[in-house]
């Protein structure tokens, strides 16, 4: 752009209004504050989604079946804590659906619990002592093996957890269920693995650089 002249070409304009679309899959009470921060700035609309009515998302859906939801329609989706509230076989058809919704150029951003981490608490016994401090309050293996205890007690039983990963069986995973590349990274202290997946065929620099971009450890 011209010094002189702040204006900035058509092009430059319809650019800049450009806004890409996330799907904030099993939200929850969360909103886009507490997403990655690549997420945070306003080229981004979240679109949040849920299958409790009760956390008011914006489409109402089991991540199984995300029918109401159009091909290619979003940017990126992210999962926070999601992927591990399904049995191990029905894995696929929740990553497949993420794909789905996904355009071309699309990327995944994907937490779940890191069941590797907990190696060293368990050999040492520690199942039910407090490992770390959350939102929800203090969180124990035993939580992050089978899910919150607290909230399941609630009722809220879709909390169990049903299957784990570790980051290579993750990245594995993405990779078999028709994701073209996948990069993952352990959030120390938190037990938790972080990946970021693309539809497309990607190199090397860029998935790091896309790690980098999205990924908060």
């Amino acid at each position: 752009m011209d010094a002189t002249n702040p204006t900035p070409p058509a092009g430059d304009a319809a650019a800049a209004a450009v806004v890409r679309e996330v799907l904030h899959v099993g939200c929850g009470p969360a909103r886009k504050p507490h997403m990655p921060p690549a997420f945070h700035g306003e080229d981004w609309r979240e679109v949040r989604c849920d299958i409790d009515e009760s956390v008011e998302p914006d489409i109402v859906a089991n991540m199984m079946d995300l029918g109401v939801i159009a091909d290619g329609s979003f940017d990126a989706v992210y999962s926070s804590h999601n992927i591990e509230h399904v049995f191990a076989h029905e894995v696929p058809v929740v990553l497949r659906e993420f794909s789905r919704v996904l355009k071309d150029d699309g990327v995944l951003v994907i937490t779940c619990p890191d069941v590797q981490s907990l190696g060293a608490a368990l050999a040492a016994g520690q199942l039910v002592e407090p490992l770390y401090e959350s939102a929800a309050g203090p969180i124990s293996a035993i939580d992050i093996l089978w899910g919150h205890r607290a909230s399941i007690a609630a009722g809220k039983v879709y909390m169990a957890h049903k299957c784990g990963f570790t980051g290579q069986v993750l990245v594995n995973t993405l990779v078999q269920c028709g994701f073209a590349r996948a990069a993952c990274a352990q959030q120390a202290g938190a037990f938790a693995l972080w990946a970021v997946a693309t539809k497309a065929e990607v190199s090397a620099e860029a998935l790091e650089a896309l790690r980098k971009r999205y990924l908060p450890c």
